[in-house]
């Protein structure tokens, strides 16, 4: 009997180890936003928070994860929202991702206009400037995106899938005769990417358990190569895409729309 324990734990302990980005176990699908987690007591220890091995791999449920990081996520996340007097959750989100300065920020709105709420530091995010055009080429997306899935079974604890490619990246593949445009990019877990964003594990607990209590529907993603904010997207290399300077446009205006109305400056913890 012992034996036959020691076999099942280790073959978990593998299944969990497999596959890369692109190797994601099989996600849920969002139809709708999840209540709000009950309001949480104070100096909860994060040691209490933990998810027992399902008894076979791919089990565990976006509620599952919700009853077990959604009381600690939303404590942390409270105060953020106080401050930015924003309520909790809020009507819409946005994730703001910036490739150069490996750092994604979160603004929210309930009522009113947008407001930056805090940023995390991105841990990991392969490739570099320019748009990912190619299954293989390892390159981070860049343009506006959805959630389309959250995956509570992901090899890298938790992740969301975005819905790359998008509509604008299939209509520039065909006016430029590409094709095998690749697929099943994440904002995950851990500190490893593959063409993902790696957002470490404390992070993603407190995104995912956001997107699900706002809705994904809810949800929009805005990856740029560096801030806009800071100097001009501009598309100067030559092995870029001709339409790189349309999307870059679409995408400073999208941040800058965001912080028009913001007068602080923005930190982040």
């Amino acid at each position: 009997m012992m034996k036959l324990t020691t076999k099942i734990i280790a073959g978990l302990a593998l299944a969990g180890l497999l596959g890369a980005c692109s190797g994601h176990q099989s996600p849920a699908p969002i139809t709708k936003a999840i209540p709000a987690a009950v309001k949480p007591q104070a100096q909860v220890d994060r040691t209490m928070y933990y998810i027992p091995v399902p008894r076979l791999p791919g089990q565990r449920t976006v509620a599952d994860v919700l009853h077990v990081y959604g009381e600690y996520a939303t404590r942390k996340l409270n105060p953020y929202f106080a401050q930015a007097k924003v309520s909790y959750p809020p009507r819409e989100v946005t994730f703001v991702a910036l490739k150069q300065e490996m750092k994604l920020e979160l603004w929210a709105r309930d009522n009113g206009e947008f407001r930056f709420i805090r940023d995390y530091r991105i841990k990991a995010a392969s490739g570099v400037t320019g748009p990912k055009l190619r299954q293989g080429d390892e390159q981070v997306p860049e343009g506006i995106y959805r959630i389309e899935e959250l995956n509570p079974n992901s090899h890298y604890h938790l992740s969301m899938k975005l819905n790359y490619p998008n509509a604008l990246d299939l209509f520039h593949a065909e006016m430029d005769g590409r094709a095998d445009l690749g697929s099943d990019i994440f904002i995950h877990g851990r500190a490893n990417s593959i063409g993902c964003l790696a957002m470490g594990d404390e992070a993603i607990e407190e995104l995912f358990v956001l997107t699900a209590q706002v809705g994904a529907e809810n949800v929009k993603v805005v990856i740029a190569p560096h801030d806009p904010r800071t100097f001009p997207l501009k598309a100067n290399s030559v092995d870029l895409p001709e339409w790189t300077s349309g999307l870059y446009s679409l995408i400073s205006r999208e941040i800058k729309a965001l912080s028009s109305g913001v007068k602080s400056v923005k930190t982040g913890l």
